[in-house]
């Protein structure tokens, strides 16, 4: 069915479809929200990407084909050392499929898991890319609305890059968003405030906000409100109004004076541009062209020798998958040789309204 890439040189003949048999699937590593994402190698060039894969008729029924639309909309366009990039994009009677960047250090969910002690320097080169990262989506008018340490992946060097834009946003000009989007112990007090009394919207600082969240979780192993995601909302606000955040004594003062500002609850005096955090005293030694150059070293270097996720994904996809990845290709054979295979195909693309069959990525 269709089949493209992104705006990158490619690696093949340019007039050539990408699509499932150029890749060996070599194993899963991970879960999302819906959607699997597995280790793959292009047969031509030997080169190693993620594949990400989504069930379309799962899609549908979740009503997510939106959200997928958009993600691969979004990602199409940006290209950043920072990111999680996308280099290819397709689909068969089955999946939908986003090939990109492998990142083999792990989140930082899994590395706070593991009790990894992530030191002030570490974070502080963090917080720096994090902030080009934002600063370049900001430029393409992009919220993402879910920045955290799940979606922020290492590298084998140790460098970040945020993933997932499965509910990022983009508005025009001087317009403010208004849906209730993001998970909730990392979203900024004006996204609660738009749901309990319509407010006034909200726009790029949330993401600063969330990026404060995760900055101080990742030093103190915890985050500066309990928030749940079963916390109701009149109480997420009441926690903004009256508790203060505690900032460890052990941390230096330009690091707390920094969170402190990207914690403000007043979006309009939050820092949440490159230039703010650029003018901070905490970050005056910093090298921003050595920093976009990858060329500090990060504090922490994940584990060279294992891979940096949870196993047990890739023995739910060979046990428990009903229909598993390394085995598409010997199914839908089977399936085209009934009459029935082009039929169901055609029931999931009326249902999506036509949509996966215009796709021309």
């Amino acid at each position: 069915m269709g089949g493209n890439h992104s705006h990158k040189t490619p690696v093949f003949d340019e007039n050539e479809d990408v699509n499932f048999d150029h890749f060996q699937i070599l194993r899963a590593i991970g879960k999302g929200s819906f959607g699997k994402v597995c280790i793959v190698q292009k047969r031509d060039t030997k080169k190693m990407y993620a594949m990400k894969y989504m069930n379309k008729q799962k899609c549908i029924e979740r009503d997510e084909v939106r959200n997928v639309f958009r993600e691969l909309q979004i990602m199409q366009g940006l290209e950043h050392p920072f990111l999680v990039n996308l280099w290819y994009s397709f689909q068969d009677e089955e999946d939908m499929f986003m090939v990109v960047d492998l990142l083999l250090g792990g989140d930082l969910r899994y590395h706070l898991q593991q009790n990894v002690h992530f030191s002030e320097g570490t974070v502080k080169l963090y917080i720096c890319e994090l902030a080009l990262s934002l600063d370049y989506l900001q430029r393409y008018h992009i919220i993402h609305r879910d920045i955290k340490p799940d979606n922020i992946l290492l590298d084998e060097h140790g460098h970040v890059h945020i993933t997932d834009f499965n509910i990022a946003t983009v508005i025009k000009g001087a317009e403010k968003a208004s849906s209730m989007a993001g998970t909730k112990p990392y979203m900024a007090p004006e996204v609660f405030q738009v749901f309990m009394d319509g407010g006034p919207g909200y726009s790029y600082p949330v993401d600063w906000w969330s990026l404060g969240v995760t900055a101080y979780e990742l030093l103190r192993g915890w985050r500066p409100y309990e928030i749940h995601s079963a916390t109701p909302i009149d109480e997420i606000l009441n926690m903004f109004k009256v508790e203060r955040i505690h900032y460890s004594s052990t941390w230096c003062k330009g690091m707390v004076a920094l969170l402190k500002k990207l914690l403000t609850k007043d979006p309009e005096s939050r820092l949440s541009s490159l230039v703010d955090i650029q003018s901070s005293p905490y970050l005056a030694d910093m090298n921003w062209d050595a920093i976009l150059e990858k060329a500090m070293t990060p504090g922490f270097v994940p584990n060279k020798g294992r891979l940096n996720c949870d196993p047990t994904f890739e023995l739910e996809e060979m046990i428990l998958e009903s229909k598993p990845l390394h085995k598409k290709k010997k199914r839908l054979a089977k399936n085209k040789s009934k009459d029935g295979g082009k039929e169901s195909c055609a029931l999931v693309e009326k249902a999506a309204g036509h949509k996966w069959a215009a796709l021309h990525w």
